[in-house]
């Protein structure tokens, strides 16, 4: 789908859709729980489809409301017999947690993946898997899986993917025999950790925690209240609060808790940094644009928000570091180079380095076409530059909005402000 975003600054208010990071791992506790449980989430994006759509394939019953407000969970009782045809799509979090998942449950599935997920590492998590029962093969974008997960001890590096950690966290309640999980070095992206932690917290999951190492009891069932409710999504939100930074009368942020513990809640921090006035409400935000400076941003803890900031370092006064960002390479799209052809497409300055970028900030950038690369974070970062343009965005692949938030363009829309 291609569209013309009209350039100019926005105003007014967007409530922000649940929390797909949230939804992941509310949806895998329910469906390995004991009763059924009412699961309001505002927004089913495809990642979210995706992994109901695992579940159901490996004997839960989920099902979404007729306004798609709400999931029912009915969990799963037995895997079914035969092979499970999983359909993960692009999306790393079902992967990533529902493959020690299977395992756990002696599940017989094949994995059909999309996009570039067949390309995105599985190591080092594969060879701890193998290594305690289960059997791996991947055949272009089918990864087939089979045999029981067993308890024992397990080991990661902190500084691949916190996705990796969340699995295992998922998964080894459910094996018969008690595990331990020691994560070694510096964790990035420790926010999601603590989100699964929570999760398994809600569920009434039993583990300790000394330091970087789990002590996780066996045969356990997840034992979620009978209804809750899914947080909004700050990294999604992220690019109407940035889209507010730009703007001299400000955007509303709603449905929002600043109490969270996602770790694109950072973003609000950076925003502040580069010198946006924003102001806490109940549920959200409300940002204005003040006088932006350049400043370095450590990419490590918010991989997802790079490409949105670096929109806003692009109109900000001064030099903008991006630092330890070689893991963006890794995503939809290779983001350090999505993201500077980006910037450089709409007249400004962006330089790509092996593991950063560096920008220099303009008072506006020019408009002009861009292509989306098929990751959803390059097209919403396209809308908040044009807030920031003199001429229209022409935008390709407007569609891979999407995998995280399909009504972006409609929230959009809502918005007041950009040039006819």
């Amino acid at each position: 789908m291609n569209i013309s975003i009209a350039p100019g600054e926005r105003s007014g208010r967007v409530k922000i859709p649940a929390s797909k990071s949230q939804a992941h791992r509310l949806l895998i506790c329910a469906a390995l729980g004991e009763k059924e449980t009412l699961i309001e989430c505002d927004g089913l994006s495809a990642d979210i489809r995706s992994t109901a759509q695992c579940l159901n394939a490996l004997g839960a019953d989920i099902r979404s409301s007729a306004d798609e407000s709400s999931l029912s969970v009915r969990p799963l009782e037995e895997v079914p017999e035969g092979l499970c045809h999983l359909p993960c799509g692009e999306s790393g979090s079902t992967l990533r947690f529902l493959l020690p998942v299977c395992g756990a449950l002696g599940a017989q599935a094949v994995f059909h993946m999309e996009g570039r997920l067949p390309q995105r590492p599985l190591a080092p998590l594969d060879a701890q898997l193998k290594a305690h029962g289960m059997e791996l093969r991947q055949e272009g974008q089918l990864l087939c899986c089979s045999g029981k997960l067993e308890a024992g001890d397990y080991e990661l590096p902190g500084n691949v993917s916190s996705q990796y950690i969340s699995g295992l966290l998922m998964a080894l309640p459910l094996v018969e025999g008690d595990s331990r999980l020691t994560v070694t070095g510096s964790i990035e992206s420790a926010a999601y950790i603590t989100m699964t932690e929570d999760a398994l917290g809600l569920s009434n999951i039993a583990f300790t925690k000394e330091n970087n190492s789990y002590s996780i009891p066996g045969a356990q069932r997840c034992r979620l209240p009978g209804s809750l409710r899914v947080e909004g999504d700050f990294s999604n939100a992220a690019f109407f609060l940035s889209m507010g930074a730009l703007s001299p009368e400000g955007i509303e942020v709603t449905g929002l808790n600043p109490a969270s513990h996602q770790g694109d809640k950072a973003g609000v921090d950076i925003l502040r940094a580069f010198g946006a006035e924003i102001r806490e409400l109940e549920g959200g935000y409300f940002v204005r644009r003040c006088k932006l400076r350049g400043l370095t941003i450590d990419a490590k803890p918010i991989p997802d928000l790079i490409p949105v900031l670096s929109v806003v370092a692009a109109l900000a006064e001064g030099e903008t570091r991006i630092v330890n960002a070689g893991r963006l390479r890794l995503k939809e799209s290779d983001r350090l180079a999505s993201t500077a052809a980006l910037i450089r497409s709409l007249g400004g300055e962006a330089e790509e380095l092996e593991e950063g970028l560096v920008i220099q900030g303009k008072p506006r950038l020019s408009g002009g076409s861009v292509d989306s690369w098929g990751d959803h974070r390059i097209a919403m970062a396209a809308a908040t530059a044009a807030c920031g343009c003199t001429s229209p965005v022409e935008l390709s692949g407007a569609q891979a909005v999407n995998k995280s938030y399909p009504r972006f363009w409609e929230d959009f829309e809502k918005l007041t402000g950009g040039e006819a």
